[in-house]
């Protein structure tokens, strides 16, 4: 058992840093609302730190999973962040999903303090976290990422090292990537479906088993059809996640034409007021429009 932090205690962080302390870590969490931190102790116990340096306090691991660049720089770096608490030889692991510039930023910064650094993002949305089901993709140097394994097997059903530092977050842009073309296609059918005058549940049932099958249709065809969006990854976050896709294909030369273009559909949702839906939505706006 380890002497672990956590940092950020959102739908996705809070779940997986209190499998950590059901597992029998210690585990001292901290979130910039304070509330939440205390009513997280309140549930799991372990500690809470007032700084993000005052959670890494002494940690043999810390992890890490909040919402962006900025936020992420904000409890890493500083007097107050969690590198200025820790010892040489610990190991941060970050699974929010950022972009490849800050990965290297903050690998770089880590590394001058002999702090070993892993990008480390997270796929299965709240119900992963939540049953401990999430799929991980890693980067980072193999020392690093084999030590932190067995932390991170805790919460995941594969956690696998694509490569060296920046080929986690890499490899979750293909993650969203792909889940954006699924729902748009999932949205289309579904949206087809009903203008057809044809049953959407006996529908999916039936072209679920086949080649149209995918974790999107089974788990959210019927929420879909009943017009609810509370279920999972949000529009906003969405949005700041293609945005790092389509920024990086830009740089790296790769066509991500449909990317682009659902990205743009997911803009129209915003405008719906629907910033706070999940990702299913996307059926929303071409209900509105059709």
């Amino acid at each position: 058992m380890a002497k672990l932090a956590f940092l950020g205690l959102g739908v996705m962080g809070g779940p997986m840093a209190g499998h950590l302390q059901k597992a029998g870590h210690d585990v001292t969490v901290y979130n910039r609302t304070t509330a939440k931190a205390e009513a997280w102790v309140e549930t799991y116990g372990g500690a809470m730190g007032t700084t993000p340096r005052a959670a890494a306090d002494g940690a043999e691991f810390v992890m890490a999973c909040v919402g962006n660049d900025d936020d992420l720089r904000s409890v890493c770096l500083g007097e107050d962040g969690a590198f200025a608490g820790m010892a040489p030889g610990c190991v941060f692991v970050d699974h929010t999903t950022v972009s490849a510039a800050v990965t290297s930023e903050l690998y770089a910064e880590a590394d001058a303090l002999q702090i070993s650094f892993v990008d480390a993002p997270v796929s299965g949305g709240q119900a992963g976290a939540e049953n401990g089901q999430l799929s991980i993709m890693c980067g980072g140097e193999v020392g690093s990422f084999d030590r932190a394994l067995p932390i991170m097997e805790v919460y995941s059903k594969i956690c696998r090292r694509l490569g060296a530092s920046g080929a986690g977050q890499m490899t979750k842009m293909c993650n969203q990537i792909a889940i954006a073309g699924l729902v748009q296609g999932l949205s289309e059918a579904l949206h087809f479906a009903q203008k057809a005058g044809l049953d959407g549940a006996a529908v999916t049932e039936v072209i679920s088993q086949g080649a149209a099958g995918s974790w999107q249709m089974v788990n959210r065809y019927e929420t879909m059809l009943a017009d609810e969006f509370e279920h999972g990854f949000a529009v906003d976050w969405m949005r700041k996640d293609l945005g790092i896709c389509l920024s990086t294909g830009d740089e790296i030369g790769a066509s991500l034409p449909v990317t682009a273009l659902v990205d743009q559909f997911y803009k129209d949702v915003q405008k719906l007021g629907g910033g706070r839906w999940d990702t299913s939505s996307l059926i929303k706006r071409l209900n509105a429009v059709g």
